[in-house]
């Protein structure tokens, strides 16, 4: 744990209640993600046991205990040949914003890959007009992919997506668990 009180871990099952309130606020009311209706709780279960069983990293930020934040890797594609390419996402509480926050999450999520043999990280961007995800991802070493044009329709308006790519050769030393702040159970 930092001295702020703040510290990153492994997603435990009774986080799963804070993270579906997470989400389901950028669901409702933003473009950040292309869900429609907020996934329940049973879902994030799901999600937390598919995560576990394929040793890919699922963690919380957490204030005082309290989860105010999550990031995970999901499997890119299922094809076999994409096995070491995972898809970040990475959300905060909204009133947890602009403190840094994603910045400690990501860090940790992407020594948590490089630790599970993941090569490549792949983030999908909603080109919402907020640059602060592309940022975010910009300095972690990502770097612009491509574009996909008009692929999202979301609050009556039609959005790209910005794919963003991090190579994690970089990082393939690095100890496992390394960038998991202490003072949390695992």
């Amino acid at each position: 744990m930092n001295a702020d009180g703040i510290a990153i871990r492994p997603a435990l099952a009774g986080d799963l209640d804070a993270v579906a309130a997470i989400f389901a606020h950028y669901v409702t009311t933003s473009v950040a993600t292309f869900e429609q209706t907020p996934p329940t709780v049973e879902h994030w279960r799901r999600v937390h046991a598919d995560l576990a069983e394929r040793a890919l990293p699922f963690l919380v930020c957490v204030d005082s205990g309290a989860p105010v934040g999550y990031a995970y890797a999901t499997p890119w594609r299922t094809k076999p040949a994409y096995a070491r390419t995972v898809e970040d996402s990475v959300y905060l509480s909204p009133e947890y914003t602009g403190r840094g926050l994603g910045h400690r999450l990501l860090s940790a999520l992407l020594a948590g890959c490089a630790s599970a043999g993941i090569e490549q990280v792949i983030a999908v961007i909603a080109d919402s007009g907020d640059p602060s995800s592309t940022v975010l991802h910009r300095a972690h070493g990502f770097a612009e992919a491509g574009r996909l044009r008009r692929v999202g329709f979301k609050h009556g308006r039609h959005l790209d997506t910005v794919l963003m790519q991090r190579d994690l050769g970089d990082l393939a030393a690095a100890p496992a668990g390394a960038a998991i702040e202490s003072g949390g159970p695992s």
